[in-house]
Order: structure tokens, then sequence, then C-alpha cells
């Protein structure tokens, strides 16, 4: 076994992101600790390049730079993630924290689990126990791995712990917070509803699109098939869809030479997170293959329609939230979830994930609201 960095001094937190969506999710846990004055850092790998698709949220939110930034950008998944894996290694050798803080199923969180495993640091995964069930999704194996090698596991549902417990995990690792994305659209959509220049969303009748995943945007039979459909849907329903658009989405188009009607669909540059906090709750209907927006779009009261033939969000399903759609029968799955009742349940918590996560990682401070 390697040399082992872990402190016997006091608490030290370290906490690694590389995305918009763990940015977002993780705000709540940077804000607790601040409150709390727990010693942490941030490391940022950079697996998203784009300044307006991952600095910006820092500066939105309101929260602290990432003391190390490691400028990995995008590339092949390996590569990535070795890139990762020995950026983060050489952090933890020199900063000594006692754990690590991952979220979600991406390749910074692959690699950073592993790089403080292989150090002997404890690792807590935020939103643990996620399944797709599909492996071709290199976010399925990332999420897997990522929890058999954690410590804390913070599963957002019930329904998650027992597919952690199902697969052989010490029951004592496992604590059922609800999800932090509530935090964050709480907190986050109060300020977003006092910024005058999104007023104008509340007076328009529109959908919301994001799309980006390889199994929708790498085939040009599949872009096609599903662009073609939302046309159908916007043409159908004769609301515009605006679409925000994805680096990787937009090479795809221009490589594969497509190009969009904007009287259906209205192509965007990426927006902030406040700003697609206020078009999300006024849309009519979300079409995205995005987890994370499937959970907004749920908390907020919107209906959703997953471009993906699974999803590891099945709660938004079973509440009557959100449905699986293809190409071909996007239209009549539009018509089901415009029809439905905007009252389902709100299966990811009461609001307090980064509360209970602060409780279970810093038990010799148990927690109370003053700061």
């Amino acid at each position: 076994m390697g040399p082992s960095p872990v402190s016997s001094g006091p608490m030290k937190i370290a906490i690694i992101f590389g995305t918009r969506p763990e940015i977002i999710k993780l705000s709540p846990v940077i804000r607790e600790l601040q409150r709390k004055k727990v010693d942490f850092f941030i490391i940022h790998s950079n697996q998203h390049y784009s300044p307006k698709m991952d600095e910006i949220f820092l500066k939105e939110l309101k929260l602290p730079g990432a003391k190390y930034n490691l400028n990995v950008g995008s590339g092949l998944h390996g590569e990535m993630t070795a890139k990762i894996l020995s950026g983060t290694e050489k952090v933890l050798l020199q900063e000594k924290p006692n754990i690590v803080i991952v979220q979600g199923d991406t390749n910074t969180v692959l690699a950073g689990a592993l790089a403080a495993s292989k150090l002997e640091i404890e690792v807590a995964h935020i939103e643990a126990g996620l399944r797709s069930y599909d492996r071709t999704m290199p976010e399925e194996t990332n999420r897997i791995l990522a929890d058999h090698m954690s410590s804390f596991l913070f599963a957002p549902t019930r329904t998650q712990s027992d597919i952690l417990l199902g697969e052989g995990i010490d029951p004592k690792k496992i604590f059922v917070v609800g999800n932090t994305i509530v935090d964050a659209v709480m907190e986050n959509l109060k300020i977003a509803e006092t910024k005058s220049k999104y007023f104008h969303y509340q007076k328009e009748k529109y959908f919301l699109l994001t799309m980006h995943r390889p199994s929708n945007v790498d085939s040009k039979d599949r872009l096609l098939a599903l662009l073609n459909s939302l046309t159908a849907v916007s043409k159908t329903f004769g609301y515009p869809i605006y679409y925000p658009i994805h680096p990787r989405t937009k090479k795809q188009l221009e490589l594969f030479k497509l190009n969009l009607n904007p009287k259906y669909i209205k192509v965007t540059e990426p927006v902030g997170y406040l700003e697609m906090l206020i078009m999300e709750k006024y849309s009519q209907v979300i079409f995205t293959d995005s987890g994370g927006l499937q959970e907004e779009a749920c908390i907020l009261q919107v209906p959703c329609i997953t471009l993906r033939d699974n999803t590891e969000r099945p709660e938004t399903i079973t509440v009557g939230a959100n449905l699986l759609a293809t190409p071909q029968n996007l239209l009549s799955q539009t018509k089901i979830m415009l029809s439905k009742p905007k009252n389902w349940p709100n299966p990811f918590g009461d609001g307090t994930a980064s509360q209970q996560i602060f409780s279970v990682l810093t038990p010799h401070e148990p927690y109370s609201e003053s700061t």
C-alpha cells in the first residue's frame, strides 16, 4: 500500500468537481462548510473547459474559487481520467485532507475517488446508488466504481440505498439524505426570481431543450431523428423550443452539417444557472437527456421528457413527473405530459441534504442553525 497522507489533526476536507452539474449540486455543501467554518479546499479538474459552462456558475453562486485547477479539458475517457487522477494525487499528497468529497458520476468523480482511495483517504460520494443498468453509458461505470470505493455513501432516496445494499455495501456506510439539488434549487430560485432581466420568461409560452449525451448527438441518424421530432412537436403545439446548446452538440451539428430552423428550435449560447432555473420553471415541458434536469423539473413541478431509453432517476417517473421518449413517440409523450396535473410529490427530500451530510462527516460538531 502506498503512503497515507491522512492528517491526524483537525478536520480538513477536499472537494473535487469538474462540471457544471457538480458545481450546482455541491454548492449547498460548500456553503454549509463555510457557515460552520470547516477547513476545506476545492480542486477543479476543468473537465468542462468553457467558462460559460463552469466559471460563470462559481461567480453566480458566490462560491469560492478553486485552490487548484487541473486544466484537463476534453479528450478520450481514459486520457481525461488519467490526467485528473495524476493531478489530484499530487494535490492530495501535498494537502493531506481527511476526507475527499465527490458528487455524481463524471470522470472527475471516478478519478478523484480513485486517487483518494489509493492514498487511504476516506471518500464521501454524494448522490450514491444511482443506476441506469446501461453499461454503454460511461457514467454508469463511474458511479458504480466510486460507490465501491467510498466510506460515506449519501443516497438521495431509499431506492438507491436498497441498490447499494443489494451490491453488498456495508449498511453502516449508507446514509439516505435526500438530494442536494433540492437545497440548490430552493436557495437559488429565490435569487433568480429577483433578476428583472429574466422576467420576460414568465410571459412567454415555450419548451426547453438540453441535449448533449454521446448516445444522442454522436450519431448523425439519431441526432437528425431527434431534431425532426422536436421540430414536429414545436409545429404541433405552436411553442418555440429554446435550446441553450452544449459545446459537444454544437460541434456535432457542424460536423454533420445539420441546420436548425430558428422558427422552431431557437439555439442560444449556454446560459448561467440562475437564468436556466427561470427557463426551467416557466417552460411548458422540458426535453432533456440530463439527469440533473430530470430532478430539477420534478422539484419545480414542470413536466419532463427524457430523451433516453433509460434513467437513473426512476423516482421522477414513479411520481408522474417524467416520461422516457424516443424520436418515434416523442409527440405522443409530449401530449401526455402537457395534459397531466402538476401536483406530483417531490421524492428528493426537504432541502436539508447538505445539513445532514455535514452532520455525518463532522459528528463532533452537531448541526445547529447558528453560523
